[in-house]
């Protein structure tokens, strides 16, 4: 067997294990890809609640990246959540001398209670610093909304966020994915689809999506830029990284939907364990 290709995320732990640094490693081992972290900071959390965050030293987030850097060569890096605008700036540095190749960002700002998890400084941060390094950029509606200083009520037709793509991707980004999973609440429509729209150097791309009646959907955000990067490391370009990740992301969902485990959003089926007939046991 060839030896596999890497892929690093740099984000928090989440204790529940559906979403964070746990479901990026889910998602690179479920494409082949061995998957490499650097924590950012560790969350106290299940499917219920977070019960506490603990940012981790900008510093030593960066002294983990390079020694993933300096022995394992990934071929491609996503960023999660990076708790602190201060880290968010040490990464960037990183990414600004070259560090991070293939970098995917997926700006974490805002939970999905509609909180924000990092400051006016964090976001500006992620303007001005790091998403002109980034070669792909996976906000959702929220988090476009923040970025170019929006409603999240302005963001209800794909036209209106192909325009928010268009001024993210004018900082510097190679290619920004706006997804619509929250398109329902922007429109206050419950059956809206969930489409996402990418925006890179040819014309906009509308990727439809029908939405998935579950409650696990937990870390289906991670899941997807883990997704991207993943496949930009097998040497994917970077549009049919995305169609690709995408894909993935929606037979996790349908895998899941019934699933329980836990009381609230629970995660999502990384593995396709449900496609097939319900067997998790290793293969011999």
């Amino acid at each position: 067997m060839s030896t596999p290709v890497v892929a690093l995320s740099i984000a928090g732990s989440d204790s529940g294990g559906g979403a964070g640094v746990q479901a990026d490693l889910k998602t690179f081992a479920a494409h082949r890809v061995f998957g490499t972290c650097a924590l950012s900071a560790v969350t106290a959390q299940n499917t219920l609640e977070v019960r506490g965050v603990v940012a981790l030293d900008p510093e030593f987030v960066v002294a983990q990246i390079e020694a993933v850097l300096d022995d394992f060569g990934p071929r491609a890096v996503k960023t999660g959540m990076l708790a602190s605008g201060a880290t968010v700036a040490a990464v960037a540095r990183l990414a600004e001398r070259g560090e991070l190749p293939r970098l995917v960002v997926d700006p974490v700002l805002v939970s999905s209670t509609g909180h924000r998890l990092v400051d006016e400084a964090g976001i500006d941060a992620y303007r001005t610093l790091l998403l002109p390094h980034a070669l792909v950029a996976t906000p959702n509606l929220r988090e476009a909304a923040v970025l170019t200083g929006r409603r999240l009520e302005d963001l209800a037709t794909t036209e209106a966020m192909v325009e928010a793509a268009r001024e993210l991707r004018a900082l510097g980004t190679g290619t920004v994915v706006v997804k619509g999973g929250h398109l329902h609440l922007a429109s206050g429509r419950d059956a809206a689809p969930s489409p996402d729209v990418v925006v890179g150097e040819g014309e906009p791309v509308v990727l439809p999506g029908e939405r998935v009646a579950t409650r696990n959907d937990h870390g289906t955000g991670c899941s997807l830029s883990a997704a991207i990067a993943a496949n930009l490391a097998l040497g994917i370009p970077a549009l049919d990284a995305i169609r690709a990740a995408k894909g993935y992301v929606a037979r996790a969902l349908a895998g899941a939907a019934d699933w329980r485990l836990g009381g609230g959003h629970g995660p999502i089926d990384h593995f396709g364990w449900e496609a097939r007939g319900g067997d998790r046991s290793p293969s011999p």
